[in-house]
């Protein structure tokens, strides 16, 4: 029955338990839901929200949500700090879940346990109706525990002191995945770019084995030529990020010139 449906990231967390390695989209430029659509007539699994790297305020970070789940995509927003009033707000309008962003210590994930889970997990404040539900008026103790398995708590590893709890953080009780961010681990490991370096390897393994060690999932972001997801994905990834739609419209930009160009020449 359609009343019986869910939209929010159960579906993710059942597939990944499963065995399955998820495919996403991020969205940097997209102001259109259609984005979601697309993601989906392509065969990904989750959208990137980004609120982080992106002007985009929460009006349109709910509409995207409400029409990715429609589509049949789990739509994960990235709030843009450690503040954790607007992921409440998020997930009441419509987020599969939320991503926090450079979580280095447990006292920073927390606050996020206790706005985005409703009560034992949490204390998150229940408005109503809710859309990862498929808009069903539930009885209370029904919605506040069908809407706890219907949502994502994700921690962004991104610098060594991360790394150095990353242990404390996949064992925090509400927090349902890692992942980690390469691009500023990297940075602040003091190899920018150098994907190849052994000691992201070992880092990545890290975070793997933490999470393994709770029952949790690990997800890549940052990675995304051939050779380096040939080399990474099989560590153990859950899911994986494959780019922003800003850089993929780029190089597709890019190659179709050169098609041009080509074709002028003969």
């Amino acid at each position: 029955m359609t009343g019986e449906r869910m939209w929010g990231g159960g579906s993710m967390r059942a597939r990944m338990a499963a065995g399955e390695v998820l495919f996403g989209l991020g969205t940097r430029v997209a102001r259109s839901t259609e984005i979601a659509a697309l993601a989906r007539a392509v065969g990904l699994d989750w959208l990137f929200v980004d609120m982080e790297h992106n002007p985009i305020h929460a009006d349109f970070a709910c509409e995207l949500s409400v029409a990715a789940s429609l589509a049949g995509v789990t739509p994960l927003v990235r709030v843009p700090g450690k503040d954790p009033t607007v992921a409440s707000r998020l997930l009441d309008a419509g987020a599969g879940g939320i991503v926090v962003p450079h979580v280095d210590r447990v006292e920073e994930i927390r606050p996020f346990v206790e706005r985005c889970r409703f009560a034992p997990q949490g204390r998150r404040s229940l408005g109503g109706i809710l859309p990862q539900l498929g808009y069903q008026a539930l009885p209370v103790a029904e919605t506040m525990a069908r809407a706890n398995e219907e949502t994502l708590l994700c921690a962004m590893i991104e610098s060594p002191e991360a790394l150095d709890n990353v242990e404390a953080i996949a064992a925090v009780e509400g927090v349902d995945m890692l992942l980690i961010g390469s691009n500023d681990l990297a940075i602040e490991m003091g190899i920018p770019g150098e994907f190849e370096n052994p000691r992201i390897a070992a880092a990545y393994e890290k975070v793997i084995a933490a999470a393994a060690a709770v029952d949790k999932k690990v997800g890549l972001g940052g990675i995304y030529t051939r050779p380096l997801l040939a080399r990474y994905l099989p560590m153990g990834f859950g899911f994986v990020l494959l780019g922003s739609d800003m850089n993929l419209l780029l190089a597709a930009m890019r190659a179709q010139r050169l098609v041009a160009q080509g074709a002028l020449k003969g």
